[in-house]
């Protein structure tokens, strides 16, 4: 099933709901990043909460989620827009613990709990804004909840996900975000409470063939799916803007790269896409400043 996101409401509008499916964007971030089954978890679930906040910009809005937890796989760092378009890395995809307590991966001691969750969201103003909250769990789910409760004071419910195959690939991967907005009553509230606390873990349902549409009714009976659509890795990096950031080094340290290397390699943060510039590229391109 190719990768794909579902927003929805129930309640009469007072409750909000996204869904995500990502074990393509996954899969395609482990190949890229090489990372460990851990460091897989960490990013895939990254990378799904900021897909469905991306959900929640319009137009050419985008959002950058920092991680950095103090822990030994360093920051993650993820990019995501209302496009639903995602890239991510992480500082350390070779980090490798033993499993957890409960015999799984072990996220948080790989992200670790000394630090912050940075949201930085350029909403096309004049500056970007930012929000920030100390990390509480290092499970990353627990996490967003907590930023949306703190920093943009919605109550909200986060369940991220990914499940890795013992050949290291990815089986499935995903998650949800339900918010509660103004109007419920507590007993509602209190349903809500405990339908989540009784669902199964988000990969336990996916592995098991449910659709997001199917676990968001079993959530929310009366949920209204009001839109579909897919969601996909993409990065922005190109020959042509790496071209660019080469020249901005200046002639004078473009032109001592030629001499003592006769070539320049960049690997794109994001993709680990590699672009190579040989002697007559750089030639050219030491020219062009001169001019």
């Amino acid at each position: 099933m190719n990768d794909y996101m579902i927003r929805g409401t129930a309640l009469e509008g007072r409750v909000r709901a996204i869904a995500v499916l990502t074990t393509s964007i996954t899969e395609e971030l482990r190949r890229r990043h090489h990372t460990t089954p851990t460091a897989t978890a960490a990013l895939g679930r990254t990378a799904a909460a900021g897909l469905m906040m991306g959900a929640m910009l319009k137009g050419e809005e985008k959002l950058t989620l920092q991680i950095k937890g103090g822990g030994p796989i360093g920051s993650i760092v993820v990019d995501a827009n209302s496009k639903g378009e995602v890239r991510g890395y992480v500082d350390n995809p070779d980090v490798d613990l033993p499993l957890n307590a409960k015999g799984k991966l072990d996220v948080a001691g790989a992200v670790g709990t000394d630090g912050f969750l940075h949201v930085i969201k350029d909403l096309g103003m004049k500056e970007a804004y930012r929000g920030s909250i100390p990390i509480v769990s290092g499970e990353l789910a627990e996490d967003f909840t907590y930023y949306f409760a703190k920093s943009e004071q919605t109550p909200s419910a986060v369940a991220l996900g990914v499940l890795v195959d013992v050949d290291r690939t990815v089986k499935v991967s995903g998650g949800f975000i339900i918010q509660l907005l103004p109007g419920l009553t507590d007993d509602e509230i209190t349903e809500i409470e405990t339908q989540l606390s009784t669902i199964e873990p988000i990969t336990t349902l996916l592995d098991s063939g449910a659709s997001l549409e199917e676990i968001l009714k079993g959530l929310l009976p009366d949920v209204e799916i009001m839109e579909r659509s897919a969601v996909f890795f993409q990065c922005k990096c190109s020959a042509e803007r790496v071209e660019q950031t080469l020249i901005s080094l200046g002639h004078e340290e473009l032109e001592a790269i030629m001499e003592e290397e006769g070539r320049a390699e960049v690997v794109c943060h994001f993709c680990n896409e590699a672009y190579q510039f040989e002697g007559e590229q750089l030639q050219t391109m030491v020219k062009n400043i001169k001019k």
